[in-house]
């Protein structure tokens, strides 16, 4: 089967329509110069102007349509296909805007409510997510239950028109800032591990409920472990059948899981990279910038393979087919990729690397890239196993 890489006449006109928008919308405060940090992190930097011009920016995509781009007009989003979600996300990552700015909500539960959610569930969530009044995170993860879910602990108890809920997570992104959890609690103790689970919204407002961050090596806070207490969870806040809570889990409308985000960052990290080498009062010296021109051309290649591993996903998806070890692909190259980059940055540094300067930082926040979203040995087992048929160990 020949691909062809370009456009057609319908998709470059979408393109445009979207760089139009970029070009056109984008408050001034949320643009930056060429070699600059783009993204929600630069925008913070940059102070209260920026933080307004992320509401300004916001309020523009809703009003689009576009924060939601995979979900069915009628429930405020674009109703838009595999191809225009995958080209809206390519220009907004290209143009170093802020592209996802629904978080969990938009991504994950936003999807499986409009899946399997009620309709008093629908109506009481989903339009508080594209407004980005309620702020979610994810239950999943637990001490003794990372890359095997299915085999968490945390125990929910029926009592009448609640559940009893006792247990723990960890690593839960964004927990100390989350008004609601969706979550996965074992209420069947005695069925088979993937059987006996329930998939539960959580107010994290409840009593006991209790949120502790937890600090990365880069001493950020991102992170999060969440203790459970007699907590009551009331029926009506169950999302689909109990016990096949973990069928619901799987759920994801938004089947655009292409990682050309991922690609076009990584490729954004080494160009600033490229800029600082070059610049005329750069601090790296010049026998240092010769020493590292391989390391360039050997990413520069490998940021072009991450780009083509997403564009085979989004092929495949245009024509009907369901990727799975391909995206596995483009998760691990991806992250993988990124942790390679963070390793030139260091190199380029040198001796100041050793500094906590952007250099250092960057290398230890690139740690967890590939744990999270699952782990890089998960995605080896997942490419071995479905994609080059060896057994399992």
């Amino acid at each position: 089967m020949t691909i062809t890489l370009g456009d057609n006449e319908r998709e470059a006109t979408w393109r445009k329509e979207v760089r139009e928008f970029i070009k056109n919308e984008t408050p001034a405060a949320m643009r930056q110069p060429a070699g600059d940090a783009g993204g929600e992190a630069a925008m913070f930097a940059r102070g209260r102007d920026a933080m307004g011009a992320m509401k300004e920016w916001r309020d523009k995509i809703i009003a689009k349509g576009w924060i939601a781009p995979a979900w069915p007009k009628k429930y405020g989003g674009a109703g838009l296909g595999v191809l225009e979600q995958f080209i809206l996300s390519e220009e907004f990552a290209e143009s170093g805007v802020p592209g996802n700015l629904g978080g969990f909500g938009v991504m994950m539960i936003g999807p499986t409510l409009i899946e399997h959610g009620t309709e008093e569930q629908k109506e009481e969530h989903l339009t508080r997510i594209l407004k980005g009044e309620v702020v979610w995170c994810q239950g999943y993860s637990e001490p003794g239950a990372g890359s095997d879910l299915a085999s968490l602990q945390t125990r929910a108890v029926r009592d009448g028109d609640d559940y009893v809920l006792n247990g723990q997570k960890i690593w839960t992104t964004g927990a100390q800032f989350a008004d609601w959890m969706y979550m996965l609690a074992r209420t069947d103790p005695d069925a088979p591990k993937h059987r006996g689970i329930t998939y539960l919204l959580v107010n994290m407002k409840n009593p006991g409920v209790t949120v502790r961050p937890l600090t990365t090596l880069a001493g950020t806070q991102t992170f999060n472990e969440v203790f459970f207490e007699d907590v009551r969870v009331p029926v009506k806040n169950r999302v689909g059948d109990e016990n096949r809570g973990w069928y619901v889990g799987t759920t994801t409308l938004d089947f655009e899981r292409s990682s050309i985000g991922s690609a076009v960052g990584v490729r954004k990290q080494l160009e600033r990279l490229l800029v600082q080498a070059k610049a005329p009062n750069s601090t790296v010296s010049f026998e240092r910038r010769v020493s590292v021109r391989h390391e360039f051309v050997e990413r520069w290649i490998e940021c072009e393979v991450a780009k083509m591993l997403s564009y085979r996903v989004v092929n495949m998806q245009v024509r009907g087919l369901i990727p799975n070890y391909e995206s596995s692909m483009c998760k691990l190259f991806s992250s993988e990729l990124g942790q390679r980059i963070a390793n030139l940055n260091m190199h380029l540094n040198g001796m100041n690397g050793n500094a906590r300067n952007a250099a250092a930082m960057g290398y230890m926040q690139a740690v967890s890239s590939t744990i999270a979203g699952g782990t890089s040995e998960v995605q080896k087992g997942i490419i071995a196993t479905r994609g080059l048929g060896l057994p399992r160990g």
